[in-house]
Parts: structure tokens; C-alpha cells; sequence
């Protein structure tokens, strides 16, 4: 356990139960943030990656990536979890999917470091993570719809989408800690 962690400091058990309640509680968060969405094709854009990166930063990089791996079985296998209530991995999204478990893994990495202490820091782990996403989400969306279509519909729209969220999270995680603080 790291007591530097969000996670750990709301919850300061240890064990695998604790750990298993919180990856199925993240796998559900990312679900539902997977629903919140803003039509586009060929892939929606969603507040999933928000929901991923925040999993990352507040459960480290070891249990924010099983979470985000859970999550991909869970939809790989049947459950409708992606974005749409979709699943499956014959789906031009599902590289975005497994570039989630590395990307919960490099924010979760940074948040060990204290990096969501610091709005700036934290600004830059989560618009790093965002970029570990589309290496993955573009090579398999490539097969799909080709490199220059997959750059086109699978990045440049949502570029200023990320920096918002990266925004987000920037203030959100430290002002959290900054009140826990207080107690």
C-alpha cells in the first residue's frame, strides 16, 4: 500500500478484498462515464477518459491498471460497459479500451509520485495519460478506417476534449487533497 494514494488515504485497509470492491467500484465509474456522451464517429467521445485517468491517479498505477483491465474483460466478454452500451473487441474503439489499462498505469505511476498534488503536475500526468490512450485507440483504429482517417476522426476531435479534462482533473485532485489535509 501507498499512503501517498487517494485511494489509500479514504480507505487505509489493506488485502485483496478491499482491493477487488475497489476495481469492480472503478470498472463501474469508468461504465457509467463510458454513457455520458457526445455523438461522433466512428468513435464517440465520452467522459470515459476522464473516468480512467481519475481511477489511475487515485488508485495507483498497479490497482488503477487491473481496474482498467477488469474493465476491458468485462466487456470483451459480453457485458455492455463500453461507450453506446456497447462491448466486444471486434469495435473500432477497443484499441482506446486497452490503451486505458497502460495509461491508468503512467497516471497511477505520477500519482505515487505526488504528482496530483500539484495543479500543474497533475495537468501533465493526466494529458500524458490521454496521449498513452490514442498510441493503441490509433494503431487499431488504423486497421479499421486507415492512418489519415484514424488521425482525422480518432484524434484531432478530441484534443481540446482531453485538455479539458486534463483541466479538470488538474484542480480537482489537489483541491481534494488540500481538504483532506485539513483533517
Amino acid at each position: 500500500m501507498n499512503a501517498s494514494l487517494l485511494s489509500d488515504r479514504l480507505w487505509p485497509q489493506t488485502g485483496l478484498a478491499r482491493n477487488a470492491v475497489l476495481a469492480v467500484l472503478g470498472s463501474l465509474l469508468v461504465a457509467a462515464a463510458a454513457q455520458v456522451n457526445v455523438p461522433m464517429l466512428p468513435v464517440p467521445m465520452t467522459l470515459q477518459t476522464l473516468a480512467v485517468l481519475m481511477v489511475g491517479a487515485a488508485y495507483g498505477a498497479r490497482l488503477g491498471a487491473a481496474t482498467l483491465a477488469l474493465y476491458a474483460l468485462e466487456g470483451a466478454i459480453g457485458l455492455p460497459v463500453f461507450a453506446e452500451f456497447r462491448s466486444g473487441v471486434m469495435l473500432a474503439s477497443f484499441g482506446y479500451v486497452l490503451g486505458f489499462i497502460a495509461a491508468a498505469y503512467v497516471v497511477g505511476y505520477l500519482a505515487e509520485r505526488g504528482w496530483d498534488r500539484s495543479v500543474p503536475k497533475m495537468f501533465a500526468a493526466m494529458l500524458l495519460g490521454a496521449a498513452v490512450v490514442y498510441v493503441p485507440g490509433l494503431l487499431w483504429l488504423s486497421a479499421w478506417i486507415g492512418a489519415d482517417k484514424a488521425i482525422q476522426f480518432g484524434l484531432l476531435p478530441f484534443l481540446v476534449g482531453d485538455v479539458v479534462k486534463a483541466a479538470v482533473a488538474a484542480l480537482g485532485f489537489p483541491a481534494i487533497w488540500a481538504l483532506l489535509g485539513r483533517r
